[in-house]
C-alpha cells in the first residue's frame, strides 16, 4: 500500500507539473476555452496599442529624434534600413519590452474596457525578401495574448501594414507611394493574414477578431480589387478557425452606404470605420460645439448600417497639433505651420505636453467631445480609442486622460449628459 501510495503521489506531482508546463506563453498552444465575443449583441469598448509593434514617429518621437532635421528616417522601413538589422533589432527589443507591459493590460481592464486592438505589420508574420524590416514582434504579441487572457480582455488583431503600403502613410510601415495591388503584394498580404490566423487559431478564447488590413486608401486603389481581397482574406481567416470574426476597413468610403451590399453571405463580418475631425482645414476650424455635433450626427448613421460596425480609431483631439502627427518634421493645420493651411489657434500645450498641463478650456472641451463620441459610437457595435499611450501627445493619451478624469469613469458617467439627444 505504501508503494502504491508513493506511486500515486509521484503521478499526481508529474501531472501537476505537466499541467503547469502546458500553460505556455505561446498562445497557439492553448486550446479554446470560451465562446467568441458576441459582436451582434454586446458593445465593444476598446483601446488601440498604437506605436508598439508598428512604429509611428508621433507616438514615440524619441525613437526618431536623431533624424529630426535630416528628413531621411520617416517610418519603420527607413528606420530599420538606416540602422541595419542588428542595431535596429536591439533598439526595437528595448522598445517592445518597455512601451507596453502586463501592467497596461490590467489598467485597461480596470478602466472597464473589454478589448484591445493590436496593430501588427506584415513583416512580423510574413517577411518579404529584400525588405529591411526586422522580426521578433511575435514573441511580444504572444505575451500580449496571455496578458489579455489574464486580464479578461479580448483581442482584435489588426494587420496595419501591407507590402508596398496600402495608403502611403508612415503607420503602414513605409511612407510615400502606394504600391499595394502591384506585383505580388496582394498575395503576400494574404500569406500574412493566413500566418497570423493560423498562429492564433488555438487562442480564440482571447483573439476573437482579425482585421484584414488597416486603412487601405480606397480613392487611390482598385476598389473591386479591395473587395476581392476582402473575400479571399475572409476565407483564409475562417479556414484557420470558424471562431474568428473578420473585420474589414471601410477604405475611406462611406461606411453607411458603400459597404451595405458587401458580405451579406459572410458570417461574423464586421466593418471598421475611423472617425477623426482634424485632417482638413475645415475640420480643425470647427468650434468645440461643432465637433460635438458632428460626432453626434454619426450615431444614427452607425445605427442604420446592416452589419456590425466598430469605430476602430478615434480620439479626444480637436486639433492636429501633436508633434509629427502629420509626418516627421511636418507642422499642424491648426496653427498654420502645415503647408497650405492658415492659423486657427495656438498649439501651446498640445504640440508636446501632458494632460495635466492642458488648459481648463481644453480639458472641458476634450471631456465633452469624448462623451459625445461614446454616446454616438455605442449606437452600433462600439469603439476602439486611438491610442493607449504616447510619449508627449496629451489629446491622444488614453492612459493619462483616464488618470486626469477626462475619459469618463465609469464609462457611462456623464458631465455633459444629453449632448446627442
Amino acid at each position: 500500500m505504501i508503494y502504491i501510495s508513493t506511486l500515486l503521489r509521484s503521478a499526481t506531482a508529474i501531472l501537476a507539473f505537466l499541467s503547469t508546463a502546458n500553460t505556455a506563453p505561446t498562445p497557439n498552444n492553448v486550446c479554446k476555452r470560451a465562446v467568441a465575443f458576441d459582436y451582434n449583441g454586446d458593445k465593444v469598448r476598446a483601446v488601440n496599442l498604437g506605436g508598439w509593434l508598428v512604429l509611428e514617429p508621433w507616438i514615440t518621437p524619441s525613437i526618431f529624434e536623431e533624424w529630426s532635421t535630416t528628413n531621411t528616417v520617416l517610418d519603420e522601413y527607413t528606420y530599420t534600413m538606416t540602422l541595419g538589422k542588428s542595431e535596429a533589432l536591439s533598439r526595437l527589443h528595448n522598445h517592445w519590452s518597455t512601451f507596453i507591459t502586463q501592467d497596461d493590460f490590467h489598467a485597461i481592464a480596470q478602466a472597464g474596457l473589454n478589448h484591445v486592438r493590436i496593430p501588427i505589420g506584415y513583416w512580423a508574420v510574413a517577411p518579404v525578401e529584400g525588405d529591411p524590416y526586422v522580426q521578433g514582434q511575435l514573441d511580444y504579441l504572444d505575451n500580449a495574448i496571455n496578458w489579455a487572457r489574464e486580464a479578461g480582455l479580448k483581442v482584435l488583431l489588426d494587420l496595419h501594414g501591407a507590402p508596398g503600403s496600402q495608403n502611403g502613410f508612415d503607420n503602414s510601415g513605409k511612407f510615400g507611394s502606394i504600391e499595394w495591388q502591384q506585383g505580388d503584394t496582394v498575395s503576400q498580404t494574404l500569406t500574412a493574414i493566413e500566418n497570423l490566423s493560423n498562429r492564433y487559431a488555438g487562442a480564440t478564447d482571447v483573439v476573437t477578431a482579425i482585421e484584414l488590413l488597416n486603412e487601405p486608401l480606397g480613392q487611390s486603389l482598385d476598389l473591386d480589387g479591395v473587395r476581392d481581397f476582402y473575400r479571399n482574406g475572409y476565407g483564409r481567416v475562417k479556414a484557420a478557425s470558424s471562431d474568428f470574426a473578420v473585420v474589414i476597413s471601410d477604405a475611406f468610403q462611406d461606411f453607411s452606404s458603400y459597404w451595405n451590399d458587401f458580405g451579406s453571405d459572410l458570417a461574423d463580418l464586421i466593418l471598421d470605420t475611423h472617425q477623426y475631425q482634424i485632417f482638413s482645414p475645415e475640420q480643425v476650424g470647427r468650434s468645440p460645439s461643432d465637433h460635438v455635433a458632428a460626432a453626434c450626427a454619426l450615431g444614427p448613421q452607425l445605427a442604420g448600417t446592416n452589419k456590425p460596425v466598430i469605430v476602430g480609431e478615434w480620439t479626444g483631439a480637436q486639433t492636429d497639433c501633436a508633434k509629427w502627427l502629420n509626418g516627421l518634421g511636418k507642422g499642424a493645420r491648426y496653427d498654420g505651420t502645415f503647408p497650405d493651411s492658415s492659423y486657427t489657434g495656438s498649439c501651446e500645450g498640445k504640440y508636446t505636453g501632458t494632460v495635466a498641463g492642458l488648459s481648463s478650456d481644453d480639458k472641458n472641451n476634450i471631456r465633452s467631445y469624448l462623451e459625445a463620441q461614446l454616446d454616438a459610437y455605442e449606437q452600433r457595435t462600439g469603439w476602439a480609442f486611438w491610442t493607449w499611450k504616447t510619449e508627449s501627445a496629451p489629446e491622444w493619451h488614453m492612459k493619462d486622460l483616464l488618470a486626469e478624469g477626462l475619459f469618463p469613469q465609469p464609462l457611462n458617467s456623464r458631465q455633459y449628459p444629453g449632448q446627442c439627444g
